[in-house]
């Protein structure tokens, strides 16, 4: 399978990365078939230096069938040669553990308490507006036919306990 992903290069905490076109079972630094673009981390993101990308044999690759890594994705989504993968936003990563477990445990316990109120408001105004007058004549007259045959042996069963 072919994939567009970052294959490292540059020194020791110094990293630069190209953008390349590779079988994935080749190594990540290893032979690759294309490169197509490189990416700067170091640099800030407002800088044009940071990422350049060779957008029409991008677009051929993806057309070839090529699938993106989620950090390739995403530059490319910056970039706008694709759209933006919806996964990767987790604003609690920076949040110790155990703090970050406390405020589950906090937002867990208040959304159950509301919760059974709202569940309970929508059930009670339910009945009221169910359904509109054209489909509530004929679910109208289904019941009306089974109701006198359950009030019928109540009926019966009424006189039957007034003989006792």
């Amino acid at each position: 399978m072919l994939k567009l992903r970052l294959s490292r290069g540059g020194t020791k905490k110094r990293p630069v990365y190209k953008v390349v076109v590779a079988d994935s079972r080749f190594a990540r630094d290893g032979r690759f078939i294309e490169k197509v673009g490189f990416f700067n981390p170091l640099l800030p993101k407002e800088k044009k230096e940071r990422v350049g990308l060779e957008a029409e044999r991008i677009k051929y690759w993806l057309g070839q069938g090529a699938q993106p890594t989620t950090r390739v994705a995403r530059i490319l989504g910056e970039n706008e040669l694709m759209p933006m993968p919806a996964n990767g936003n987790n604003p609690n990563k920076a949040v110790p553990k155990k703090e970050r477990n406390k405020k589950e445990e906090n937002n867990k316990e208040a959304p159950k308490e509301e919760a059974p109120k709202e569940e309970a408001a929508p059930a009670a105004e339910a009945p009221k507006e169910e359904v509109p007058k054209e489909e509530a004549a004929p679910a109208a007259e289904a019941p009306k036919e089974e109701v006198p045959k359950e009030e019928a042996p109540k009926e019966e069963a009424a006189p039957a306990e007034e003989k006792k």
